[in-house]
């Protein structure tokens, strides 16, 4: 085990770095990078800089990035600092990092701090060459550090990226996009002794709510022998009042997670459909709205694969997504690993093992080496 990787990682632990929670409110972001800075400069980064890049109107927590070079990068090493409010059912205080047996337990310890610490840990074995570190926020809501980065002159040069998530020692070489979305409906509301004549909101989204999920489970073999199903998610319908209450207005929130190659065309004209059919049968109109459109991932990159093999224990796909799609976007290359297991992200009593730590300082020791190895 190696004491520093622990230390380092109890102290990110300690920053609040959660999205907005109703208890907590929002995370700081920029206190966390403004403590790894100069930990990055005294191990020999050619340049730090830390950047607000906000979290959009309404968060007003404190969002943003580090980033470190090393010679004129054409790889970055990136995690993200920002974590998920703590779930229920923590057991200890999420923001107090505490070892029991091989594991640390403590928000965002799993999903990243745990490979920031182990990225920054392996520089004390090797400086590397032409290669950045990008530690940066928002990752779990909106994506605002990360477009950010790839808008600024700081993305020039770069052609590869080891984007860091939990993967149980796996690499993720493609991954599932997200595409998330929210209906509503309205009527004139009233007195329920009129419903008969009335247009009811809850009950023309439970209709689709009913055909989309329909349409999930006819669908759960379809895809690529990996992704199968479209993973497709009716997450809440909102709008009653009380029973003898006809609402004036409802919303739908649903998801589905599509594979790379997904027929987003096809999709979208059979969403379209589904629509119209519950507004011919309603007479209601439905407007639709986009809560995130993630685009799936997949590349092709012997380079990556080379580069992590001997640490991987496959090359596989994933089905959570990453900003790894975001690089590709940029016309970048990706490939996705780090330390600890996507089940304990977002749990209550996350945890990373201490093994998955030395093994993710013994990845970016390696990272580095190559980096020397090949400049």
């Amino acid at each position: 085990m190696s004491p520093a990787v622990v230390e380092l990682l109890s102290e990110l632990v300690g920053f609040p770095t959660q999205q907005s929670s109703p208890d907590r409110g929002p995370g700081d972001e920029l206190a966390l990078c403004r403590h790894v800075a100069p930990l990055l400069e005294a191990r020999g980064a050619d340049e730090v800089v830390v950047v607000d890049a906000g979290r959009g109107a309404d968060d007003q927590g404190h969002g943003g990035y580090v980033y470190a070079r090393w010679g004129q990068p054409t790889l970055v090493v990136n995690a993200h600092v920002d974590t998920v409010p703590a779930n229920t059912g923590w057991s200890r205080d999420p923001w107090t990092a505490t070892v029991v047996g091989d594991r640390l337990h403590g928000l965002g310890a799993c999903d990243t701090k745990g490979a920031i610490a182990a990225a920054i840990v392996a520089l004390d074995r090797v400086r590397p060459r032409d290669v950045a570190l990008l530690f940066s926020g928002d990752e779990e809501r909106g994506t605002a550090s990360m477009r950010h980065f790839l808008t600024s002159p700081r993305r020039r040069g770069l052609e590869r990226a080891i984007v860091c998530e939990p993967t149980a020692r796996v690499a993720g070489v493609r991954h599932r996009g997200v595409l998330a979305y929210r209906a509503t409906t309205r009527g004139e509301g009233g007195h329920s002794s009129r419903a008969d004549h009335m247009q009811r909101p809850v009950a023309t989204l439970a209709r689709l709510a009913v055909l989309l999920d329909d349409l999930g489970r006819a669908r759960v073999g379809d895809g690529p022998a990996d992704m199968p199903g479209l993973c497709l998610n009716v997450a809440a319908l909102e709008g009653g009042l009380a029973f003898n209450v006809v609402p004036t207005s409802a919303a739908l929130t649903w998801s589905v997670r599509p594979w790379p190659g997904f027929d987003r065309a096809a999709w979208d004209r059979e969403l379209a459909a589904m629509i119209a059919s519950v507004e011919r049968t309603t007479g209601a109109t439905i407007a639709l709205e986009f809560v995130t459109d993630h685009a799936p991932f997949g590349v092709d990159d012997a380079a990556l694969a080379a580069l992590v093999a001997g640490h991987a224990r496959a090359l596989v796909g994933l089905d959570f997504w990453t900003e790894a799609a975001l690089y590709q976007a940029a016309g970048m290359s990706a490939i996705v690993i780090g330390p600890g297991d996507i089940a304990q992200a977002h749990a209550a009593d996350e945890f990373v093992t201490l093994a998955d730590l030395d093994w993710a300082v013994e990845l970016f020791t390696h990272v580095y080496q190559s980096s020397r190895r090949d400049g």
